[in-house]
Order: C-alpha cells, then sequence, then structure tokens
C-alpha cells in the first residue's frame, strides 16, 4: 500500500509592481488629502509660512524697495520649495513609521501610483499655496516684475513640486522625523547659498559655480529673475523652466525607485 504525501503549496509570491495607474494614483491623492484635512495645523504651516516670510522680507526692506523687488522674486520661488520639502518628507515618514505605506503596499498598489498619489496631493496644495504667495507679493506688498505674474506663479508651482519630490526622495533614507529635518542643511542650503540669490553664480569661484550649474534652485532663481527683468518668454526662461520641471520628475522617479515599505 502506497502513501502520498500532500506536497504543501508553495508560498504565495509578493504581487509584482504594476504599472502607473490613473484611478490608483488619484485614489492615493484622495486619502492623503483626506488626512491632511484633519491636520489644520500643517495646512497652515503650508500655506501661510510663505505669505509670513514675504511680508517679513518686504518690511525689513521698507527704506529699499528695489532690494525687495530684487530679492524678493527669487525668494517667492525658495520659500515654497523649502517648505514643501519638510512637510512632505516628514508626513510620508510618518506613515511610513505608524504602517500606514506597508499596509498600502501590501494591496495592489504599485510605488508608482504610491509616489504619483502624494506628489499629486501636495502638488495640488502647492498649487494654492504659490497662487497665495504670488499674489501677495505681486498685488500687496508691490513686487514690481517686468515680465507676467503668471510666469512667476508658474515657476513657483514648479519650485514647490520640486520641493516635494524632494521630500518624497529624502525619507526613504530617514529612520525617525528628527532625521528627516537634518536632512535640510544637506540637500537644501548647499543649494541655497549657490543658487545666486547671495551674489550672482558668474561672481563665485569656478569650482563653485560649476556646482551650482547642477543644483536645480540655480534654474529656479534663474527663472524668477527671467521675469524680473524680461517682458516676454525667453529662451533663458524656458530652458530654466524646464530644467526645473525635469528634475521634479526626476526625483520623484527615484523616491518610487528606493521607495521602502518600513523603516530599518
Amino acid at each position: 500500500m502506497s502513501t502520498t504525501t500532500a506536497t504543501p503549496a508553495p508560498a504565495s509570491a509578493p504581487a509584482p509592481a504594476r504599472a502607473l495607474s490613473a484611478s490608483r494614483t488619484t485614489a492615493t491623492a484622495a486619502r492623503v488629502l483626506r488626512q491632511l484635512r484633519h491636520d489644520p495645523r500643517t495646512i497652515a504651516l503650508m500655506l501661510l509660512v510663505p505669505c509670513v516670510m514675504l511680508f517679513l522680507l518686504r518690511y525689513v526692506f521698507d527704506g529699499s524697495p528695489r532690494t525687495f523687488d530684487t530679492i524678493g522674486a527669487s525668494l517667492l520661488g525658495i520659500f515654497p520649495l523649502i517648505t514643501m520639502f519638510l512637510v512632505t518628507s516628514i508626513a510620508t515618514l510618518r506613515e511610513r513609521t505608524s504602517g500606514t505605506l506597508e499596509r498600502l503596499l501590501a494591496m495592489p498598489l504599485g510605488k508608482g501610483d504610491l509616489i504619483a498619489g502624494y506628489g499629486l496631493a501636495f502638488g495640488a496644495l502647492a498649487i494654492v499655496q504659490s497662487a497665495l504667495a504670488t499674489g501677495l507679493a505681486v498685488w500687496v506688498l508691490g513686487l514690481d516684475v517686468t515680465g507676467s505674474p503668471w510666469l512667476l506663479l508658474l515657476v513657483a508651482l514648479l519650485d514647490a513640486l520640486l520641493g516635494t519630490a524632494l521630500g518624497l526622495f529624502v525619507s526613504a533614507f530617514a529612520v525617525s522625523e528628527f532625521q528627516a529635518v537634518q536632512f535640510m542643511p544637506a540637500v537644501i542650503f548647499p543649494q541655497l547659498l549657490l543658487c545666486g540669490l547671495f551674489t550672482p553664480r558668474a561672481n563665485m569661484h569656478p569650482a563653485l559655480e560649476a556646482v551650482s550649474d547642477v543644483l536645480p534652485m540655480s534654474y529656479a532663481v534663474d527663472g524668477m529673475n527671467e521675469v524680473l527683468h524680461h517682458t516676454d518668454v525667453t529662451t533663458a526662461f524656458v530652458r530654466d523652466v524646464l530644467i526645473v520641471a525635469g528634475c521634479a520628475l526626476l526625483v520623484l522617479g527615484l523616491g518610487a525607485a528606493t521607495l521602502r515599505r518600513r523603516t530599518a
């Protein structure tokens, strides 16, 4: 009499990553926005801090309005980038440490869907943030620009999206919210010093100028300055905008590639 031993079924393999889906991406974005709706302090931080900084800057240079015009446009793009970087990196890390990301990735949801959903949700807030900051600077604080304020808004929006992408990316390398904040001096401050805000990039040491040429914030500031000094859309402006947008997309792609389900 022969006996047969039942062969145990092989353990099911993890579901393969699926292609980017519009429905899953929008569902993820809607979930993030619903969560943010219950966090009014975070919303206030994202929307009001750039406006408050621009307001303070205007009256710091109350006796020298031209100075505000010179650096105000540049900071109009830098403030949203920094704010979105901080908020996005901490919010994403909080979801990972709480186990939310692990539960989401156990569902039929690809990393690309997740990153695109987060980018879409924070991007929607970036639109509101950039519109408020640009409107305040131009129509309330009297920022004098030669070009169209709508072009300022476009660059500010792209800067905010770049900050969102950088925040999503660095959150993969942090294990705590405190560590996520510590990435700011490493990721943001060098760009801030080398972007041409304090002195033209052409006046820097050649080595620093070469470094600034590969940093996206340099092109964000250059784009703002093109709007500040030219009435028409220049070739340099188009180049700067494309570089900032391309860097945001590249960093979002890197964020999807390095996304981890949980902290170590």
